[in-house]
């Protein structure tokens, strides 16, 4: 029985080598600033300073690669869901995003952090920093309420 234990654990070990030699590839892509959401937005120091610390490694192209996402198999799922976070909302690349598109993202970011759905709670684990006060939840969501309120979507649908 003995031996069955050591060649397991030899096994796994082997298997955990092998497959730091699979790296997925974690990009932070060029930004155009004329783009970004802050460039494109007014926003406030204390709601830029929430974004940044709490949704900009998910959500934009400035992703800071922590020392564990270059452990395999954890970097896989890192490099997964910030590929995801970046398709569903990239604060560097705002200024892409139609009128509609704005106002439904500002809506969707009101949402999820009211719900505690954001930051993931998964990401607080390894990023306390990134857990935001009550009050930072409160001035976030009222801020993204009020500035959805102020992008002008025409009642037809057509966009500039």
């Amino acid at each position: 029985m003995k031996k069955v234990f050591k060649w397991m654990g030899i096994s796994l070990l082997l298997i955990l080598t092998v497959i730091q030699f699979i790296r997925p590839e974690k990009t932070n892509p060029p930004i155009d600033q004329a783009k970004t959401f802050q460039a494109q937005m007014q926003v406030p120091e204390n709601i830029a300073s929430v974004l940044t610390k709490a949704c900009y490694d998910c959500h934009s192209h400035q992703t800071n690669w922590p020392w564990y996402s270059h452990v395999a198999p954890v970097s896989w799922l890192l490099v997964q869901d910030v590929k995801e976070g970046r398709k569903h909302l990239n604060f560097s690349a705002w200024g892409d995003y139609k009128e509609s598109r704005k106002v439904e993202k500002l809506s969707q970011i009101a949402g999820e952090v009211t719900d505690g759905k954001m930051p993931m709670p998964i990401y607080l684990l390894m990023h306390p920093e990134a857990k935001l006060t009550d009050q930072e939840k409160k001035d976030l969501v009222n801020w993204c309420e009020g500035e959805a309120d102020k992008i002008n979507v025409p009642e037809d649908g057509d966009e500039n």
